[in-house]
């Protein structure tokens, strides 16, 4: 079947169309998405502003016309750390039913980590072993582990890289304030970082989002046009060596750099010292990087559904 899925992100509104069915990797067949910066369009009482409102909803009702244009049977939409977070989340997708009819499900933390973890056990299959995922987002970083396709763990925390960057980075900061940045995120990560720890030994360390895809390319790991089965990883030791270099970069020096999208310059050093304290806190010496995250999850879930449906 064509499913639609709409990803309302902290960063970006993405609708992703693909073939799927139970068996087979689902096929990605047509990709629409616009920036809408949700995590940065926040008014002073924590709510989403007006812009942001009216930004998701003309982006709600262009994705429903593409997915009804690409022939998908149904759609899924839901909305992570952004909407989920704001003061106004209700009024929010309440207003984007009203104007366009398509209704958007806050998709809770812990079951964002759920999901995404669903997607990169797929991915590596079961000679993984125990894995434990990591997933940077605009408005939260996701952790999960576990031996089977459901996570043991699954943690969502307020540290994703627009949030950070918009409550830290606003203004350039110097080398004190990014060593006091550096340990408010390594004390968020480590506050629960037993529960991963106590579970066993990680087989498999994996990483899914935009922010860790861009790291690793910044670290020399293969382009995308290179195709998603071409393996990836990112070294704790070569993002050490290029955090002081990202830094002392201006927007206009990172956004040069490969991977590197220029609407997300602002958020490659926060993404990068929350990607260096989960590889030091769990002692992991890379990450690869799996090419499925939280959209496929939901893909899978769903196909998942339908087939104990038709087996009923």
């Amino acid at each position: 079947m064509r499913l639609g899925v709409l990803d309302i992100g902290s960063n970006t509104g993405h609708l992703l169309v693909v073939d799927a069915h139970r068996g087979a990797a689902p096929l990605p067949a047509y990709s629409f998405k616009q920036p809408l910066r949700l995590a940065e369009h926040l008014d002073g009482g924590g709510g989403v502003s007006r812009h942001g409102i009216d930004a998701l909803t003309a982006f709600t009702a262009d994705a429903l016309v593409v997915a009804e244009e690409k022939g998908c049977e149904e759609l899924l939409s839901f909305a992570t750390s952004a909407v989920r977070d704001a003061d106004n989340s209700d009024a929010v997708l309440d207003h984007v039913h009203d104007r366009t009819g398509v209704r958007i499900e806050v998709l809770p933390g812990e079951d964002e980590a759920r999901l995404t973890f669903l997607a990169v056990r797929r991915w590596f299959g079961w000679s993984a072993g125990r894995m434990t995922v990591f997933d940077i987002g605009g408005g939260s970083l996701e952790i999960a582990a576990g031996t089977d396709e459901h996570p043991t763990v699954a943690q969502s925390l307020p540290l994703g890289a627009a949030r950070l960057a918009a409550t830290y980075f606003s203004e350039p900061v110097d080398d004190d304030a990014l060593r006091t940045i550096r340990r408010t995120i390594r004390a968020a990560i480590a506050k629960d970082a037993g529960q991963v720890l106590r579970a066993g030994t990680t087989h498999r360390a994996a990483a899914t989002s935009k922010t860790f895809r861009s790291l690793a390319r910044i670290c020399g790991a293969a382009p995308a046009d290179q195709g998603p089965l071409v393996p990836r990883s990112l070294a704790l030791a070569d993002l050490r060596a290029w955090i002081p270099k990202l830094a002392a970069m201006t927007q206009e020096e990172l956004a040069e750099l490969p991977g590197v999208s220029p609407s997300r310059t602002h958020q490659i050093v926060p993404g990068a010292l929350v990607a260096e304290a989960c590889m030091d806190i769990f002692d992991l010496p890379a990450l690869e990087i799996c090419p499925w995250a939280l959209r496929e999850g939901v893909i899978l879930e769903r196909i998942d559904q339908l087939g104990t449906a038709d087996e009923a």
